[in-house]
């Protein structure tokens, strides 16, 4: 099995700032901001299971490749599914990966058939990866990665929580990689 990228405890660092601000705009109490904290840690887990140079290939990947990628859900989901200190955890392992409209992965739910807490860490997860350095794309500005969570409202991610992720960036609660710029 792959060894896990080097990068990911910053990102799930990131991700897990950005998705608790958020969740405090949308009033989120204390104990679920506590479960998206270990969610936003733990959500990229079964990457452990990707080969190193599959998560670090530049350029597009295969159809197996791919479905490696598409594995890590699923493959987190197996690596914490029993121990109880997790469990608050699986809904955001498994489900930040599905899109509004139907088309994600791993089980292709749509709009509020996803829980709540994967599409919360969809849209951090998302502006995370957009505005961080990646061996295949460049990186987004923060402003770029805007326009896209914008151009994805009611595609890819949940309005309520892209609309709220994005009042946030604006008034500057959102941790980037890239130039900070108002949304």
């Amino acid at each position: 099995m792959g060894v896990s990228d080097p990068a990911l405890g910053a990102h799930a660092a990131r991700v897990s700032a950005n998705a608790q601000a958020v969740a405090i705009r949308l009033g989120w109490d204390e104990e679920r901001r506590a479960a998206l904290r270990l969610g936003a840690v733990l959500h990229d887990v079964g990457k452990v299971n990707v080969r190193a140079e599959v998560l670090g290939k530049p350029g597009e990947l295969d159809e197996a490749e791919l479905a490696e990628v598409r594995a890590h859900p699923v493959e987190g989901l197996w690596l914490i599914l029993g121990v109880r200190a997790f469990e608050p955890a699986l809904p955001y392992v498994l489900f930040h990966h599905e899109r509004w409209d139907g088309l994600g992965y791993p089980t292709g739910r749509a709009g509020s058939a996803i829980p709540l807490e994967g599409r919360m860490l969809a849209v951090a997860d998302a502006f995370d990866a957009m505005t961080s350095l990646r061996p295949y794309r460049r990186t987004l500005s923060a402003a770029e990665a805007a326009d896209e969570i914008r151009r994805c409202v009611g595609t890819q991610f949940d309005p309520e929580i892209a609309e709220a992720f994005l009042a946030t960036l604006a008034a500057g609660e959102i941790t980037s990689n890239a130039p900070a710029v108002a949304a």
